[in-house]
């Protein structure tokens, strides 16, 4: 999956919405090179959380805020994650 994937919906009325898709914890580690358990232990940290939504027992992740969110935490670098 590309970062910035966007899904197209049919909508009422002729019109359509574009969904950014958010991924699961098993592509979000394919993303960042890391291993799922390093995700997991980095969505418990509190405020210092990577961004997620839980949906049910169901984590999320946006994959653009993720990498901003270490990008804006000096914690990416061009090279992967550190």
């Amino acid at each position: 999956m590309a970062l910035g994937t966007s899904v197209m919906c049919e909508h009422k009325g002729d019109r359509s919405l574009t969904v950014e898709r958010f991924v699961d914890i098993q592509e979000i580690s394919v993303i960042l090179g890391v291993p799922k358990s390093w995700v997991y232990q980095r969505t418990r940290l509190g405020p210092s959380a990577i961004p997620f939504i839980k949906l049910g027992k169901y984590l999320r992740f946006d994959p653009t805020e993720v990498i901003s969110f270490f990008r804006q935490n000096g914690k990416f670098r061009s090279d992967g994650v550190s």
